[in-house]
């Protein structure tokens, strides 16, 4: 699905990946506000075009996608390599919560899969132009989550330790071609999320929830400004910040103790 508008040409061009929902749609909103042209890509084709419909002010493509496989992220990697994009947003991806030998073996793959390879992957086709022409911008969503181990998260919170450590090394290689590679490291934003990892959110403190709103608006401050990382909400940061100070046994026993009864019912 496309919208013409006026003055293509002029506008920027982002792909946003996981734009059916939550982080991914209001990415889409504030970024069409700011004056780019968006390529919409998720699996639920319906509710993107329901999103195209809203955003006036830009052109739109949808593009109906599993990234999860090889053919998803490879339709994704031949847009990018063209060089017709000018920022790519890798917003795409899920978390499980319980104990990691009563999971589905295929349903961690497959979170690998999204989570790190799809990533990565989009990240060098995105990367490769960009150096060539010395501009573009890439923002890598993480997670709060990606600065300690988190017993029964344990997949979710290593896929995206790995988005943050690849992030921030990116980042120091492209700022000298004039590329931008900013980590978002978000905490709880109430979105599909926790309905699809199975976890009952009751248990985590007010104050620690985020709008997506301000999530997305600090991720692309922080792009603009040129950081590497962002993490939104004083209590994130204050999380965050704490992790790299407190002893490693320490982090990991809180964690559990916090997540053991909501990630198993118990």
């Amino acid at each position: 699905m496309t919208k013409p508008t006026t003055n293509d040409k002029a506008r920027p061009r982002a792909l946003i990946t996981g734009a059916s929902a939550g982080i991914g749609v209001e990415f889409a909103r504030q970024l069409a506000k700011r004056g780019y042209d968006l390529v919409l890509a998720a699996r639920r084709k319906e509710r993107m075009d329901e999103l195209a419909g809203e955003l006036s002010d830009a052109t739109v493509e949808v593009v109906a996608v599993d990234l999860v496989t090889d053919e998803g992220v490879g339709e994704l990697e031949t847009m990018l390599r063209s060089g017709s994009i000018d920022l790519l947003v890798n917003n795409a991806g899920y978390g499980t919560f319980g104990e990691f030998a009563k999971l589905p073996l295929d349903r961690e793959l497959a979170q690998l899969d999204l989570n790190v390879r799809a990533l990565m992957r989009l990240s060098h086709a995105a990367a490769v132009p960009m150096v060539e022409r010395k501009r573009g911008a890439i923002i890598n969503v993480a997670s709060a989550a990606a600065f300690q181990a988190i017993p029964y998260n344990a997949t979710y919170a290593a896929t995206k330790a790995f988005v943050l450590h690849f992030s921030e090394a990116l980042h120091e290689e492209l700022k000298q071609h004039g590329v931008t590679v900013t980590c978002l490291c978000p905490g709880p934003v109430k979105t599909e999320f926790q309905e699809v990892a199975g976890l009952d959110p009751g248990g985590i403190p007010a104050m620690a929830w985020m709008s997506t709103e301000s999530v997305v608006s600090s991720a692309i401050s922080a792009m603009r400004s040129g950081r590497a990382i962002t993490v939104p909400g004083a209590v994130n940061m204050a999380t965050a910040v704490s992790s790299k100070f407190a002893p490693r046994f320490i982090t990991r026993r809180i964690a559990a103790a916090m997540f053991r009864d909501r990630a198993t019912g118990g």
